[in-house]
């Protein structure tokens, strides 16, 4: 004969399991949900402990569709830039094409070194693409120094202007000590071809 308080103490059983489950398939969902958040902020840690103890960026209006090019040379070193992009000291991360197959919309370059040599460092940017009639492009030249496991620090700041196809201008000539410091009365803006391949 069919019992009620069986058939209740089951259904309780039933539902008490169910509810627990429900809670646990919950709790796995939130986890899953927040993994790609929690490896997010690792990255951005290590973007910010990322190597480069000179850093050297050019920016451009965005929305400018020309290519401009960043040409560096650390002292006792070969040009970095466009046709060449890494050297015993410096690597140029990212060049861009301006809007050419450009997801980001921003127009920037940067190269990185890989310690502070002392010496002589040139630092030269140049109109690589066309250019419309009467467009001038400004340029913002900016060098960081980050010693050992500081912070970065801007230390030279410029701008150029660039009105020519294969326009390539100093923006800066400069030097460091071994330590990073930038040696007074170096800084200099004396013209240095860098461009090592024909455009």
């Amino acid at each position: 004969m069919w019992d009620a308080d069986e058939f209740d103490g089951d259904a309780a059983g039933t539902v008490f399991r169910d509810v627990l489950m429900l809670a646990l398939v919950g709790f796995v969902a939130m986890v899953i949900m927040l993994l790609p958040h929690l490896s997010k902020s690792q990255e951005q840690t290590e973007e910010h402990k990322a190597p480069g103890n000179v850093v050297v960026e050019i920016h451009w209006p965005n929305g400018l569709p020309v290519d401009v090019d960043l040409w560096v040379r650390a002292p006792n070193d070969v040009p970095v830039g466009f046709f060449n992009q890494g050297s015993r000291i410096f690597n140029l991360l990212r060049d861009d094409l301006g809007l050419e197959g450009d997801a980001t919309g921003q127009n920037y370059e940067v190269s990185y070194s890989r310690g502070i040599p002392a010496g002589e460092y040139i630092v030269n940017v140049h109109m690589y693409g066309p250019l419309p009639a009467g467009v001038t492009v400004p340029v913002t030249v900016v060098v960081s120094v980050r010693q050992k496991y500081d912070t970065l620090r801007q230390i030279l700041q410029t701008r150029v202007e660039l009105k020519r196809r294969n326009q390539e201008e100093t923006a800066f000539r400069f030097k460091l000590t071994e330590t990073g410091e930038l040696v007074s009365g170096s800084v200099t803006t004396l013209r240095q071809r860098l461009v090592t391949a024909p455009s």
